[in-house]
């Protein structure tokens, strides 16, 4: 019965792919079931309650409970003896991570001293120190008007101000009316005017924001939020908006004359920024190709959470995303012991468990923007899963389903695979309400599979939608329907063997939406 199956999974495919199955790939696809069955309802629980027990405390990113997971997981992958995906035997990829807080210091013009926070706001924070600035009035440049006739501003420190210039009857120059250009309503779009100018640093005079801002900034620096960013060197250009004071110091004439002009004026920025360094780590397991080894198939999932409330009460992340976690080890464990039979994937399989997820889908965009570990032009697609052990009360009494999004937008090959995989092997209702364009809750962009597509590498999210316990304490072990837990990995492992034993890579044939 397996071969019958098997042999009509091979011809099925066939049909969706336009492929021609070779002898060669009938003896390595002869029986993917044989090694889906290795995936099992007990394994899945029996890690995940010890993945999301108390011990692991939530996994926050950089918390100890976060170490406990990161280490639970690559023991696991030791054991199996599937080998680290870095060339020097370490799972562990260095996320660095920081908590970002307002930072402080002032701004020195001749004798003078501003403060940081009441006379400017700083949105680059790079420090500078000049002993001119060229007034570049309102910085426009268009057909009926511009403040850029024989002046230089490249490398220089630049004074902008808000707005656009008038006639004597009020009337807007550049609009002929009462109602002013898109120079007034985006005033900040004159920073990236001047510095793709070549401008090195941008003073922005602009007493309507800086008025909003200030506000702002206090409630920040009295109530400092723990938003962590991926830890990289600041090559912002310095920027600034600044108040009327600080403006009137270096041009006298800046509310009555907008003619551009060179100011002989000293000054000096001492800004700190303030920030805490976060250690986490993304995790990643690698299963060699035996035919194309430098094309990649990337398996991910975050292995973060939310960690401690503040009762200290802990969220526990069962579903969230534990069931994507020990989804990815039970796939590993199937492919290796296909390996072994002899059966390895022609192309690579990377097992990538990432950090950071639920502070903004940090590990993922480290991997992709910062360091991947395989070139993502080698890419061939990400089949990402997070949360798939619960079920949407939309789909109460009928619980054999399964959210697929992305599957169809970047290649339609892909989406055909996935079908075929599902119709020959686990007979789940595939259901594409968040795959919409249009979808209001916009999941496509919302979890880690999105820094992969927007890299236009082809992607399908497997999610079975949120519940009463999302984010919450009660996401716990118990209430995994593992029948469910079982059933849905195991169409992702299928869907992974067809792509990674294809005889054509496969094919991007879509724009990115």
């Amino acid at each position: 019965m397996k071969i019958i199956l098997s042999a009509l999974f091979i011809f099925l495919m066939g049909c969706n792919t336009t492929q021609n199955i070779t002898p060669q790939q009938k003896a390595i696809e002869i029986s993917p079931d044989v090694y889906g069955k290795t995936i099992t309802e007990a394994d899945l629980k029996k890690h995940l309650y010890i993945y999301a027990s108390d011990a692991f405390e939530g996994r926050e990113t950089g918390t100890e409970g976060q170490k406990k997971a990161v280490n639970y997981i690559r023991d696991y992958y030791k054991t199996i003896q599937v080998p680290a995906a870095q060339g020097d035997g370490k799972y562990f990829q260095n996320v660095p991570l920081h908590v970002k807080y307002v930072p402080s210091g002032s701004f020195a013009i001749g004798n003078s001293s501003y403060n940081l926070g009441s006379d400017f706001i700083p949105i680059g924070h790079k420090n500078i120190s000049f002993e001119e600035v060229v007034y570049i009035g309102y910085g426009i440049e268009d057909q009926l008007y511009s403040d850029f006739k024989n002046i230089d501003i490249k490398d220089k420190v630049v004074l902008v101000k808000e707005g656009e210039p008038k006639n004597d009857l009020d009337i807007y120059l550049l609009t002929n009316s009462e109602k002013p250009s898109s120079y007034t309503t985006n005033s900040m779009g004159k920073i990236t005017t001047l510095l793709d100018k070549g401008a090195k640093a941008v003073l922005l005079y602009a007493p309507s924001i800086m008025s909003r801002v200030v506000a702002s900034y206090t409630r920040t620096r009295d109530n400092p939020s723990e938003r962590m960013e991926l830890l990289q060197e600041d090559t912002t250009p310095f920027t600034a908006i600044i108040g009327s004071g600080l403006a009137n110091k270096l041009n006298p004439e800046i509310d009555i004359n907008h003619a551009p002009k060179v100011l002989k004026v000293k000054g000096t920025s001492a800004i700190i920024s303030n920030s805490k360094k976060i250690a986490t780590e993304n995790v990643a397991a690698i299963i060699r190709g035996t035919e194309y080894p430098e094309e990649y198939l990337i398996l991910s999932s975050h292995l973060d959470h939310i960690g401690l409330e503040d009762t200290g009460v802990i969220n526990n992340g069962a579903d969230d995303d534990g069931s994507g976690t020990v989804a990815l080890l039970e796939i590993a464990q199937a492919f290796k012991e296909a390996k072994d039979a002899g059966h390895g994937p022609k192309r690579s399989i990377v097992f990538l468990h990432v950090t950071g997820e639920e502070k903004g889908l940090l590990g993922s965009k480290y991997y992709t923007d910062v360091a991947p570990l395989f070139p993502l032009n080698q890419t061939i697609a990400n089949l990402n899963i997070d949360m798939i052990g619960r079920i949407d009360p939309k789909r109460k009494g009928n619980d054999n389903y399964l959210y697929l999004i992305g599957s169809d937008r970047l290649s339609t090959e892909l989406h055909q695979i996935s079908e075929a995989a599902n119709r020959n092997f686990t007979n789940i209702d595939l259901d594409y309400t968040y795959n919409n364009i249009s979808d209001p809750n916009r999941y496509y962009y919302r979890s880690d599979h999105y820094n992969f597509a927007k890299n236009n590498i082809p992607v399908i999210f497997y999610f079975n939608g949120t519940h009463e316990d999302y984010h919450k304490p009660g996401d716990t072990p118990d209430k995994i329907n593992y029948n469910l837990l079982e059933n849905r990995t195991k169409l992702v492992y299928y869907t992974a063997w067809e792509i990674a034993n294809r005889k054509e890579r496969l094919q991007l044939d879509k724009n990115l939406n």
